[in-house]
């Protein structure tokens, strides 16, 4: 196996969680591409190329683009059970001493990974993401309604939203605000002075490239060992990539990272004896109609996995 291939030390497990049930249709009638996430990256050999085993599949029920008028989101009434149901099986991997490589879907899926560490003990959270998904009912003034969980992930493990969404398994929060650290987005505004008030850590992009993708890994990683939590959990949306190299995304902006980048801090986190998993979520095969960027998020995963000595 080549060099930059060769499997982590911890057992990698690759389950495929392609829950879309926190987005938005992209269309009438259509159901989001990003249901089909995991089956491109495992079309590029991404379980061989990690030397990980396959966890299998949490199948989710099926889409609707409904407002569920409870909860007011798309598919309120079913995103708990599925959390739940998630978490059932990334306990298991957890505890099996495995670090579970989560593909996606949409970014709703870390709520079954943060109700998983919830139940564990104390955990924290590195979310690297080109948006904060950080709306919910108190500010939707000022960012707008709320209605897809995929833009209110964020938001909602920490405890705001609906308590049908935040209080799984009454854990409410899944995760303190203080033992979150969110990298790679473009901006806080409409919700600066709210987010800054919380007491999470903050590497925007522009904080991030200052010192480098593995100088601010680096503060993220020794601000939550301060904090003293027993591990954390790595969110990736695929939009945190700039648009020029991953279009392929529901909400692309400009200014994000470049893959070299991404690999660097995938890297210098998930190095870390702290870091217990990983999910990636958004990428949507749908958009990539020849495969080419499925292939390179492919080799950013594996190269962010794999060894530490080099970039390519």
């Amino acid at each position: 196996m080549p060099e930059d291939e060769a499997a982590r030390p911890r057992g990698l497990a690759v389950l495929d969680a392609p829950s879309v049930l926190g987005l938005r249709p992209p269309a009438p009638g259509r159901v989001p591409g990003a249901r089909r996430l995991p089956e491109a990256l495992r079309g590029h050999r991404l379980l061989e190329r990690l030397g990980a085993a396959d966890a299998g599949r949490v199948e989710p029920p099926p889409y609707s683009p409904a407002i569920d008028p409870v909860t007011g989101v798309r598919n309120g009434a079913a995103i708990p059970g599925y959390s739940t149901a998630l978490a059932d099986r990334l306990e298991e991997l957890v505890r099996a001493g495995s670090f579970p490589l989560v593909l996606g879907g949409d970014c709703s899926i870390l709520l079954g990974a943060m109700l998983a560490l919830r139940r564990l003990g104390r955990y924290g959270l590195v979310s690297v993401d080109g948006g904060l998904d950080f709306r919910h009912p108190g500010n939707a003034h000022l960012v707008g309604p709320v209605g897809s969980v995929a833009g209110e992930d964020l938001a909602v493990v920490t405890g705001r939203g609906a308590s049908q969404l935040t209080d799984l398994e009454g854990r409410r929060p899944l995760v303190a605000d203080a033992d979150v650290v969110a990298m790679g987005h473009r901006t806080l505004e409409p919700v600066a002075d709210e987010v800054l008030a919380t007491g999470m850590t903050l590497f925007d992009v522009a904080e991030l490239r200052r010192g480098g993708p593995a100088e601010a890994a680096g503060r993220a990683l020794a601000t939550l060992a301060e904090k003293g939590v027993e591990g954390f959990w790595v969110h990736v949306d695929a939009d945190v990539l700039d648009p020029e190299v991953m279009p392929a995304v529901d909400s692309p902006e400009p200014d994000g990272l470049t893959h070299r980048e991404l690999v660097a801090l995938l890297r210098a986190l998930t190095a870390s004896e702290l870091a217990v998993g990983m999910q990636l979520t958004i990428f949507d095969p749908d958009l990539d109609p020849d495969g080419r960027l499925a292939a390179e998020l492919t080799d950013t995963v594996v190269a962010g996995l794999g060894p530490r000595a080099g970039v390519p």
